[in-house]
């Protein structure tokens, strides 16, 4: 699956459903992909129906790891991420909570398109598995 279609299924299943059609126009072109992930940092629009904020306890990227794949990840995901350098790569899923967790930025963490994530706001705390039944 393409990066695209990754962040085009990220929004589809965990944006509320009344910015969907907005963030999936940005998402489009180059120019609103920018937009976007400027706005990933303080990101006030997940639905929250599909979002577990996870525990204090359970914040590193080992414990992050552990319940993403008792989750079903597999071994890669895909990134939309307000940093440049990471937006768009598919990257180990061990490597990409590395490169996130607690870096002060927002980013999503694309696993299984749709069924499957990790948000990660600017503040600390802020971080959600997202999960959908299939």
């Amino acid at each position: 699956m393409v990066e695209s279609a990754h962040a085009a299924a990220v929004i589809r299943a965990f944006v509320a459903p009344e910015r969907q059609e907005r963030l999936l126009g940005l998402i489009a072109s180059d120019r609103g992909r920018d937009k976007l992930r400027r706005q990933l940092a303080h990101f006030a629009a997940l639905d929250v129906r599909f979002a577990q904020r996870i525990t204090a306890t359970e914040q590193t990227p080992a414990d992050i790891l552990r319940l993403l794949r008792a989750n079903g990840a597999p071994p890669t995901c895909v990134l939309l991420a307000e940093d440049r350098v990471l937006d768009g790569r598919e990257l180990l899923l061990e490597d990409a909570l590395r490169a996130v967790v607690g870096q002060g930025m927002g980013a999503f963490l694309s696993c299984v398109p749709g069924r499957l994530a990790y948000y990660e706001g600017e503040n600390a705390g802020e971080r959600y598995v997202l999960r959908r039944a299939g």
